[in-house]
């Protein structure tokens, strides 16, 4: 039961029940006026330490935005770029979740903790105020009537009177400040019910919201993270295909790293130990250098350095060589020795000491000296061995029968390509198809003795075993260069004029394997080998470096991304003539200008849209993914994140490095290329036959400037009046919608009924009927 209601009418009784029932209810009011205290004191810590994990917080994400990823090379690939970028995005998520967290702070104190502590001191605090008073008249009141009891009987009738008033006065005062407080006592009881919840209340529901924006910055963010997922996996396979190779480049020096020395500059180069002559009694001492010697200047270079003291450079000394003499242990306590004297230093003799016998002999070789043994100190590029494939009739013809039996045969193999035959068998398959006799008689669509993969391996070995690779030794440094940088128009276009340059007979063959490959990717939902799989398989095979080095291998990633641009612009490349015409030197790239970002449901929040990533193909097979089969390389889980078709791109949202040209106007090219053709330089320049050349001032606004109108992309989208009604626009850039209230659209698309946008840089309009937001700067007004 709960308490007791306090009747008016005991206030003139003041019975001791009256007294208990009211003791109740002062107890109860001390007991809620400590829970407010101490929830209070809660509260404030609550705040405290709330405060405390957003300063947490915030100093990781400022270690995150600080950090950057340094790469191997001269380049990334545009998945390690966005990779790069994931760092800087994680930073900008937990930043706005922490300014959400610091408003929900901040409601703590303003809807829970003020209006509890004004509760408390108003409400509360009155009523202590009133007990007081109540407890004073209470002593008051019965002490006078004590008093009054106790008047002699005898007093003169007047005095009787005046105390007899004077009592009834104080009786009447005391029943007015008992009627008051007890109406106090019940109107706290009632109130506290919505003084005290009310703050509850509204300190839940800043909670929640704050909860509810960070599932909204989820929302925003799972879209970004399935992309980054994908530039993850395939940047892992790509380092699976990389550190193979780095294996074996590394077992192949281990075991003979005489045959792999880098090609160098210098005649002869390594560590020699230099006589320091000193003045007796004090003998002399020996200070390792790294020497350095090119033949044809006779110039000599000595860095003293020293390993074991942290790896510090000396000063160097330079003098030019006059002879080189061998010296004997009969002359010197020590071996290996030889002297060197300087022909601008008459009369200095220096004597060095070289690591063993066999150096000494090789630094005397190539310093002029005697013992020469003829050999060069630095090799030259190790030629591959040759073996008998050819790029002849014969070898179209191995081409030709191993295509035409996977297209037969294995076109829905999973891991087509991937996985591998047995060693011995598939090398006795290509002898059969080197031989011209029974290559001719060799049916391999109807031949069960040989497996697919078999096939497959044996077309990959004889591509290997050519001796110069396909896309040839003099274009690979050309081929590589485009797909560091650009945009992926430009890198198309790169890419297909460099095929134009290969040999007939190498463009001719290139063609057949590349059609083959866009069919195998056609196929990847039954073979699972997307476009990027086939990368990782063929940019090896097809664009092997001259030597073998850590620095060409760290290019594979490059190499595979222009095999993905074949595969997926063979139609194209290989069925196109380059374009060779070229704008206007003050025109610029025709690349898409970035879309403005889009503002989420909450007002004054931003969805942060992910970097470029180009192609997705985001669709799932329904049901479990089979178990893949076991292969040589690993394989991707989404298709080829390289530069896209014209026809089909999907460009992507503003990003770090989407579709932009390098500040210099795309200067890739590091060879210089017949005078017949158009520079390597202008390729990345190049307008896109799609786009109005009839007015030279249209020039895109810059991809990282901000969206309009703060962008200087007046050029291109009228300047708007505060709002447009049923005007039309014109697309003058392809954009492919990323979410449902957005439209996708291809150049010179007209749109209708365009108006302005409670997005800033957004437009509406409609299009085939449909309607929903236009990027601003990819349009002009009409």
């Amino acid at each position: 039961m709960g308490l007791q209601p306090l009747e008016f009418s005991d206030c003139y009784l003041d019975s001791p029940w009256f007294r208990e029932r009211i003791r109740a209810h002062e107890a109860e009011l001390e007991r809620t006026n400590k829970f407010i205290k101490e929830l209070i004191k809660d509260g404030k810590n609550l705040i405290a330490a709330t405060k405390s994990l957003s300063a947490a917080q915030r100093k990781f994400a400022h270690s995150l935005r600080d950090f950057k990823f340094e790469f191997i090379g001269d380049a990334e690939t545009d998945d390690e770029r966005c990779i790069d970028a994931s760092l800087r995005e994680f930073s900008n998520f937990l930043k706005n979740l922490e300014e959400q967290r610091e408003i929900m702070a901040l409601s703590v104190t303003e809807t829970l903790i003020k209006p509890l502590e004004k509760f408390r001191k108003e409400q509360l605090g009155a009523v202590k105020e009133e007990k007081k008073k109540f407890d004073k008249e209470t002593e008051k009141n019965y002490s006078l009537i004590d008093k009054h009891l106790n008047l002699s009987a005898k007093k003169k009738d007047s005095h009787l009177q005046e105390a007899d008033l004077q009592v009834e006065q104080n009786r009447q005062h005391f029943y007015e400040l008992s009627l008051e407080y007890v109406c106090k006592l019940q109107e706290i009881q009632e109130r506290k019910k919505f003084e005290f919840v009310e703050p509850m209340l509204s300190f839940f529901q800043g909670m929640f919201t704050f909860y509810h924006q960070g599932h909204e910055l989820s929302k925003d963010f799972n879209h970004y993270k399935m992309e980054l997922q994908i530039n993850i996996q395939n940047t892992r396979n790509r380092f699976e295909g990389t550190r193979s190779e780095v294996e074996e480049l590394m077992n192949k020096i281990r075991q003979n790293p005489k045959d792999h020395k880098r090609v160098s500059q210098f005649t002869a180069e390594g560590y020699l130990y230099v006589q320091e002559k000193r003045p007796a009694p004090f003998g002399s001492s020996w200070v390792k250098h790294y020497c350095m010697f090119r033949k044809a200047a006779q110039k000599f270079n000595m860095i003293p350095f020293e390993h074991r003291s942290g790896g510090k450079l000396g000063d160097g000394e330079v003098f030019f060589l006059k002879e080189c003499t061998k010296r004997h242990t009969d002359s010197i306590d020590r071996r290996f020795c030889f002297d060197i004297e300087a022909a601008d230093r008459p009369g200095v003799s220096l004597t060095v000491q070289a690591f063993s016998e066999e150096e000494r002999k090789q630094w005397l070789e190539a310093l002029g000296g005697k013992e020469a043994l003829f050999h060069s100190f630095n090799r030259a590029i190790i030629p591959r061995p040759e073996g008998s494939a050819q790029l002849d009739q014969t070898g179209f013809t191995i081409l030709r029968k191993c295509i035409s039996a996977v297209e037969t045969r294995g076109i829905n193999d999973q891991g087509l390509y991937r996985v591998v035959g047995v060693s011995s068998k598939v090398q006795r398959l290509l002898s059969v198809l080197m031989d011209v006799k029974t290559c001719n008689e060799l049916d391999l669509e109807n031949s069960v003795d040989w497996e697919v993969k078999t096939i497959t391996s044996a077309l990959k070995q004889y591509l290997r075993s050519l001796p110069e690779p396909l896309m040839t030794y003099e274009l690979h440094g050309e081929f590589i260069v485009p797909v560091k940088s650009g945009s992926p128009e430009s890198r198309v276009n790169a890419i297909h004029f460099l095929v134009h340059k290969l040999p007939e007979k190498n463009k001719e063959m290139l063609d057949i394997l590349v059609k083959h490959l866009t069919n195998v990717s056609n196929h990847s939902k039954q073979n699972l080998m997307t476009v990027a799989n086939l990368g990782v398989v063929f940019g090896p095979t097809l664009m092997r470096p001259q030597e073998e080095t850590v620095a060409a291998i760290m290019d594979l990633k490059f190499q595979n991304i222009v095999v993905e641009i074949l595969i997926e612009n063979h139609e194209k490349i290989f069925r196109t003539l380059p374009d060779t015409t070229f704008p206007e030197p003050t025109c610029l790239s025709t690349s898409p200008p970035n879309a403005p970002p889009r503002q989420s449901k909450r007002q004054g929040q931003r969805t942060k849209r992910p970097v470029a990533v180009y192609n997705l193909c985001l669709e799932l097979e329904d049901g479990d993914s089979p178990n893949p089969p076991k292969e040589d390389t690993p394989t991707s889980s989404q298709d080829s994140l390289s530069s896209p078709s014209p026809t089909s791109a999907a460009w992507g949202p503003p990003g770090p490095d989407r579709n932009h040209l390098p500040a210099d106007g795309g200067s890739w090219a590091s060879t210089t290329l017949s005078q017949t053709r158009p520079s390597m330089v202008q390729w990345l320049n190049l307008q896109s036959p799609s786009t109005p050349s009839s007015n030279p001032a249209v020039t895109p606004p810059s991809p990282r400037s901000p969206p309009f109108p703060f962008s200087p992309a007046a050029s291109i989208v009228d300047e708007l009046p505060e709002s447009l009604i049923n005007r039309k626009a014109r697309a003058v850039y392809p954009c492919e919608a990323e979410h449902s209230s957005e439209l996708s659209f291809e150049i010179g698309a007209i749109f209708e009924d365009v108006q302005t946008s409670r997005e800033p840089g957004w437009l509406e309009g409609t299009l085939n009927g449909k309607r929903g937001l236009i990027p601003q700067n990819y349009v002009k007004l009409l």
